[in-house]
């Protein structure tokens, strides 16, 4: 779907905009996917902290595991998203969008499992159940669509909804409708139900 109205915004599945940090954590994309998910996730090391660089960390593989107790929990684990988007809106991506990061795990969605296969996965600084900043909204309202320009995106959902009751986030604080009415794409992009009025 690459047109000359997004060359300048696209390299090889890097976006212009983002602060670039390449993870190991990543792989091919199989035979024919269909990139028409965007996953939404939140993330914070530890939980509940922001403004570290923990988060970077863990998706180069760099983490100090006995930085804080909580990392005990996750030793040893290698994930990536395609993008991170700090509190105050700052823009960081780790794998090209033409490849697959490991973000989303075991899932399902439009009658679909491996989500990581076909779907860009955006993770916002942040905790489950707790509100987000209108900066990372504003991020998500311009990236979201830099991305649908570029790649065949038909759906938008979080990843408590791909990987129900496993999963929880990005929670009951992020605002769904405000994201819907800033990026102003129809209702049936999104999850059941967030969306209404």
């Amino acid at each position: 779907m690459n047109n000359s109205a997004d060359a300048g915004l696209w390299q090889a599945g890097w976006y212009r905009f983002a602060r670039r940090l390449a993870s190991p954590n990543f792989g091919p994309r199989p035979a024919g996917a269909h990139i028409d998910l965007v996953v939404l996730h939140s993330i914070s090391l530890p939980p509940g902290i922001y403004g570290g660089n923990e988060v970077q960390d863990l998706f180069t593989n760099q983490l100090d595991w006995d930085a804080d107790p909580y990392f005990d929990r996750i030793r040893g684990i290698e994930v990536s998203a395609h993008f991170y988007v700090r509190r105050d809106g700052e823009l960081w991506q780790f794998v090209s969008c033409d490849d697959r990061a490991w973000h989303a795990g075991a899932s399902s969605w439009r009658g679909r499992s491996n989500c990581n296969d076909d779907s860009i996965g955006i993770e916002l600084e942040g905790l489950e159940g707790q509100a987000f900043e209108d900066a990372q909204y504003e991020t998500l309202a311009s990236l979201c669509p830099a991305i649908a320009q570029h790649y065949p995106v038909a759906f938008i959902a979080g990843h408590e909804h791909v990987a129900p009751g496993r999963k929880h986030d990005p929670g009951s604080g992020f605002d769904w409708l405000a994201l819907q009415d800033a990026l102003a794409w129809p209702e049936a992009m999104f999850p059941e139900g967030v969306t209404a009025r």
